[in-house]
């Protein structure tokens, strides 16, 4: 069966001491995952050796950072290189969110070079994808979302690509309160399996974990999970409520 995942993006909210605390809330409930059961906490950079040491001896529980350059080393003030997530034992890296491709002008191409970095390190990239509220109202989300997989990641061998996360999120429920319908996410979803059926083959994308993100909450997640393509979701202001997320791991198939 392929890896179910609840990630809690937690973006740039919390204290240290918040996040402590909102770490220590969460696993005192104690959840016994199934070995094909993963959580994930995309926690701020300051956060991530705290967060690291808190869940070490929790199994299939795992921090992931929320970025990382596009470049190996060098005069780039402020920024976070792959090198450095590995010699923290980071194991995942968020890349591509539309907050950073919007607020941050990433490009698909610089996609494909940090993706190219956080495998070479064995960091499971968590890559993001999906369409803002024009796109999906002129109904060319598919050609859209696909593009987005193919100028990032096809440049990957199968092995390469069976080691990567996808998230679908469609910009228009981020944050909004709109969540795109079951339907809606599981037709996506299974899009997005085809495309990657036809460049890297049917068993390598009945392999992937694809998740969903777009204003997952307790009330929605096990309709939204119970699609036979959705593998988990990508969690925002859900995450920061313990009891929210809590009931949303308790979710996944």
């Amino acid at each position: 069966m392929r890896k179910q995942i609840a990630a809690a993006n937690w973006k740039m909210n919390g204290t240290y001491q918040q996040g402590e605390k909102l770490l220590n809330d969460i696993l005192k409930e104690e959840i016994v995952l199934a070995a094909h059961q993963q959580v994930v906490f995309a926690a701020p950079f300051p956060f991530l050796i705290m967060a690291n040491s808190e869940v070490a001896d929790e199994p299939n529980y795992f921090i992931a950072a929320q970025n990382c350059y596009n470049k190996k080393s060098g005069a780039y003030t402020g920024e976070v290189s792959v090198d450095m997530l590995e010699s923290i034992n980071i194991k995942f890296c968020v890349i591509g969110h539309s907050e950073r491709r919007e607020y941050f002008n990433e490009s698909n191409a610089v996609l494909a070079e940090k993706i190219n970095l956080l495998l070479e390190k064995n960091i499971t990239p968590i890559f993001c994808c999906g369409e803002s509220l024009n796109i999906r109202e002129a109904n060319t989300q598919n050609t859209y979302v696909a593009t987005q997989l193919q100028e990032s990641l096809f440049h990957l061998t199968a092995a390469q690509m069976s080691k990567v996360v996808i998230a679908y999120e469609p910009i228009w429920a981020i944050g909004t309160g709109k969540t795109a319908s079951s339907a809606q996410a599981q037709e996506m979803h299974a899009h997005l399996r085809s495309v990657l059926a036809n460049q890297f083959g049917k068993d390598v994308a009945n392999e992937i974990s694809i998740l969903y993100g777009g204003s997952v909450k307790a009330a929605n997640a096990v309709e939204i999970f119970s699609q036979p393509d959705v593998d988990g979701g990508l969690v925002g202001g859900a995450s920061l409520i313990a009891e929210e997320f809590v009931a949303i791991i308790k979710a996944l198939k």
